[in-house]
């Protein structure tokens, strides 16, 4: 496969259809390079794309420039809204606004109160991408991203805090086992919370149901089925994500603090901790949310009864959300 085929509108240049195919499309997505375009190479881009589609494009405009041009709007823009998308909460921000979080979640010894403030930090951040990167087909007002933000926060703080009591009256454990145990807290807190803040931050969609497409992008019929398979799959993304976040950082400070250099200085184990969890962050996301193509395909039979009768399409495509 050249490294830039043909360009086509609307479609990735890896094949959707195999896990390695939107390994590679997600990695374009969460590329940080994007947070540095300037409204100059947006306007240009999405330009471009629009003289594409009209069949204008001056001469000289290659495949490689529609590709980037496609990359960046897509990074930028929401699909559904067409608006700009602010850059903490763009797919690509995720990491590097992210990870601090995810170190603070993942220092040692925490109290009550650092418990509850990074698990609020934490959810509050997801809460915002989630609803930044949702489907927006149908427009839905600002009380339900209240209702589900606050819905999230409690249980992320919740189960958080519960556990660090459980482990605090939980005197049998040695000190050693005791530190490794408070390290996995957070997996469990964050996992369940990410499912309830995707829940809770798209759950109208449920009721009022997505927008399904035909092959040609055209509008079919709103489905609430098809809804709850895009909720199912961004909700088991949530709950991959934080597994290698979560649980890979723990294990390799485990066994790098009993490195003679860190036992010296341990003025570097939390910049050793960050960059650890810079990678296992970068690693999770592209893994995590390549499980699914954000446009899926659903066969229509699946769908409500009278949708399948009124459209002669065997197959639809939503928008997933990311």
């Amino acid at each position: 496969m050249p490294e830039y085929p043909t360009f086509q509108h609307g479609t990735s240049r890896f094949d959707q259809g195999t896990f390695f195919g939107r390994f590679r499309h997600f990695l374009d997505v969460i590329d940080p390079s994007t947070l540095f375009t300037t409204e100059k190479q947006l306007q240009e881009s999405v330009e471009l794309l629009a003289r594409f589609k009209q069949g204008t494009l001056p001469p000289g405009v290659t495949d490689a420039q529609l590709w980037q041009a496609q990359k960046i709007k897509q990074a930028i823009i929401h699909p559904d809204t067409g608006e700009k998308i602010l850059m903490p909460f763009r797919m690509s921000g995720f990491i590097p606004f992210g990870t601090p979080v995810v170190v603070g979640l993942l220092l040692p010894n925490q109290t009550l109160a650092s418990t509850v403030f990074w698990q609020w930090l934490n959810q509050s951040h997801n809460a915002c991408v989630n609803y930044s990167n949702r489907n927006a087909s149908k427009p839905a007002p600002a009380s339900k991203f209240i209702q589900g933000y606050l819905g999230a926060v409690t249980s992320a703080v919740s189960i958080a805090v519960g556990l660090n009591v459980f482990l605090q009256k939980a005197s049998r454990f040695s000190p050693a086992t005791r530190l490794l145990v408070q390290r996995f807290i957070p997996f469990p807190a964050v996992a369940t919370a990410n499912v309830c803040n995707v829940v809770l931050m798209r759950h109208w969609e449920l009721a009022e149901g997505i927008n399904v497409l035909d092959g040609d992008g055209n509008v079919v019929a709103t489905s609430r089925v098809a809804a709850r398979h895009a909720l199912f799959e961004t909700a088991l993304t949530r709950v991959v994500l934080p597994m290698p976040i979560l649980v890979l950082p723990p294990v390799i400070m485990a066994a790098l603090e009993k490195l003679p250099l860190l036992q010296r200085r341990r003025r570097l184990v939390l910049p050793v901790h960050s960059l650890v969890c810079l990678a296992a962050f970068g690693l999770a996301l592209p893994l995590a949310i390549s499980l699914f193509p954000q446009m899926s395909q659903i066969g229509v039979k699946q769908l409500e009864p009278e949708i399948a009768m009124a459209t002669d399409c065997q197959i639809v495509t939503y928008n997933k959300g990311l």
